[in-house]
């Protein structure tokens, strides 16, 4: 419980601190480009998220009409 409270305590500073900075120019310019940097990060996962997500469903695809192939050739036998 103890280290819960010092969880929350520190994030409250954290939050008093960063407010407090940026109330400055340097700050805001700090802000803005580690908001930058973050929204170029996040954009750059989801696009590796969506590019691997396309090959898996293809290799999927492939797989099942293996299958569909191989059940037919079964069939004709």
């Amino acid at each position: 419980m103890k280290n819960l409270l010092w969880l929350i305590a520190g994030i409250g500073a954290g939050f008093v601190v960063a407010h407090e900075i940026n109330k400055t120019q340097r700050g805001k310019e700090f802000f803005a480009d580690l908001d930058q940097k973050l929204r170029e990060f996040s954009e750059t996962v989801a696009d590796a998220y969506k590019e691997r997500e396309a090959e898996l469903r293809d290799k999927i695809d492939d797989l099942a009409r293996d299958a569909e192939d191989a059940l037919g050739d079964l069939n004709k036998n």
